[in-house]
């Protein structure tokens, strides 16, 4: 999944002809999951329309301080839209507009905006070789970046005045690699590994049949997927099911039984440094393994001899030195004493409770409900969400507490 599935983008787009590429622009950022909402010059709607902007972004696309309504002018609020973008992106970003921007001229929206925004600012320059070049320019945006303002750089090639060289906006699909790339090292956990397990475990009865539980393995995926926005590297190994993982910009290790994932995770502890055990682990599996299928009989079947699984947790526990280690527990009763007694006899830092008794929780489903445990038996409880978001507030209770 990429960073930007999710983000809300606020693009500003200037009165320059490379404003014709925008609408591609839109639908890419749309294509990676984001949200966008456009801001523009007046200037720049000479050279796209509005409603070409609107049509791609599936929003209203704003050039003025007021639009007109039935009988008066509404106030197009550039505090809201400055509040409203996780990533303000200006493309393209003229000499006029680099100009207002670096000496906080407040002459449209889009500038209102700009110095309104509380989220981080990119901007893809576009202008011909000498006004590129100029001194002024290049202090503008020198100036730019020491305000913090992520410049990107120009593309050399063909000018709309017929010369050619450095001035050339980005193209479309470049800019959206440089911003993802923006947004990986940014992030909260960009450099950092991350092991998640998450599904079931099958034990092996005979070729036909095993012993198992109805871990769907979501609310795995849905951690994993969380931690690569947070620009993590992340390993998910995950048991049997029934999942499209074909999106997910992870290292996906699939295993079957416990000993599978006690191998596949043993291998990739040491170098994590954040680790989640969703996985439902089988308790048991068969002593020995049947060749054969069983045949069915009308007597009860007595020589399936079960032994305790290798405890994946605790001997992660027993072992981890930096690691930030955060297990699961599903109870029935006495939830939060159960867990509680679960995360210190195996050395977590953290633990996140499920109770079946919760209608909203439990395997199978798109939603759960949890309360997450720290290291020091402080209690959170969250309401029922769906799977992603529950994802969303573990990591924010992680990045409390993980240095």
């Amino acid at each position: 999944m990429s960073l930007l599935a999710g983000k809300k983008i606020l693009l500003g787009i200037s009165g320059g002809i490379a404003a014709y590429k925008t609408p591609l622009l839109v639908r890419l950022l749309i294509k990676q999951g984001a949200t966008v909402r456009v801001v523009m010059t007046p200037a720049a709607t000479d050279f796209v329309t509005p409603l070409t902007l609107s049509v791609v972004s599936q929003n209203e696309v704003l050039s003025t301080f007021t639009s007109p309504a039935t009988d008066h002018e509404v106030w197009n609020d550039h505090v809201e839209l400055g509040s409203w973008g996780d990533v303000f992106l200006i493309a393209p970003a003229t000499a006029n507009t680099l100009s207002a921007m670096a000496h906080a001229k407040c002459n449209n929206l889009l500038i209102a905006t700009y110095l309104s925004a509380r989220c981080p600012v990119l901007i893809a320059p576009a202008m011909d070789l000498d006004m590129y070049a100029h001194p002024a320019n290049q202090k503008n945006m020198a100036s730019l970046q020491e305000q913090g303002v992520e410049v990107l750089p120009v593309a050399s090639g063909p000018l709309a005045s017929g010369l050619s060289g450095a001035g050339r906006m980005l193209e479309p699909e470049e800019i959206v690699d440089r911003l993802q790339k923006f947004l990986r090292q940014s992030a909260p956990l960009h450099g950092q590994k991350v092991l998640i397990t998450a599904g079931p475990t099958y034990e092996a009865i005979d070729p036909v049949r095993f012993i198992g539980n109805h871990s769907s393995g979501r609310m795995g995926v849905a951690l994993a997927q969380h931690a690569q926005r947070l620009g993590a590297q992340v390993t998910l190994v995950i048991g049997p099911n029934q999942l499209d993982l074909s999106d997910l910009a992870v290292e996906v290790i699939p295993v079957v039984s416990a000993q599978d994932m006690h191998q596949a995770v043993m291998k990739h502890f040491d170098a994590a440094q954040i680790v989640i055990a969703a996985a439902a682990v089988a308790d048991y599996t068969p002593k020995h393994t049947f060749d054969q299928k069983i045949k069915k009989s009308a007597q009860a079947m007595t020589n399936v001899e079960l032994v305790p699984t290798v405890d994946i947790l605790a001997e992660m526990g027993a072992q981890k030195k930096n690691q930030f280690l955060v297990g699961f527990a599903l109870e029935t009763t006495d939830e939060l004493a159960h867990a509680q007694q679960k995360r210190k006899a195996k050395n977590l830092d953290a633990i996140v409770l499920n109770s079946l008794q919760d209608a909203e929780a439990g395997f199978g489903l798109k939603t759960n409900k949890i309360t997450y445990i720290d290291k020091k038996g402080n209690s959170t409880a969250f309401s029922a969400k769906t799977k992603e978001e529950v994802a969303e507030d573990i990591f924010a209770q992680i990045l409390k507490h993980h240095a």
